[in-house]
């Protein structure tokens, strides 16, 4: 099985793609987070958002929906908008197939 960073840079280059299709700005993501507490943080900076997801000791889809979720926040997505940009950036990285056949 490949590393955890490994399938974290693929699910965050899946994402971003994913994210531009739905029309949002793509954050940058890190990890781990600054703070040992919590397992996600968002900085917003003049030159973009940066999402940080913890990834040691977690399941791999709690790390995959916190960086879905970083998203969201990041574009400011609510309602049934989140909704729907959730359940695409759900299928990049569930079947990153399926989205790169809908993009060509």
């Amino acid at each position: 099985m490949e590393s955890t960073s490994v399938r974290f840079a693929g699910a965050a280059r899946d994402l971003g793609r994913s994210a531009r299709l739905c029309g949002l700005t793509p954050p940058s993501f890190t990890s781990p987070p600054r703070r040992n507490d919590v397992s996600r943080t968002i900085r917003r900076r003049s030159n973009g958002v940066t999402v940080s997801v913890a990834l040691r000791g977690r399941p791999w889809p709690a790390v995959l929906s916190d960086m879905i979720e970083g998203i969201l926040v990041a574009n400011g997505a609510t309602g049934v908008e989140a909704d729907k940009i959730r359940a695409a950036l759900w299928l990049a990285v569930v079947a990153p197939e399926v989205v790169e056949a809908e993009a060509a």
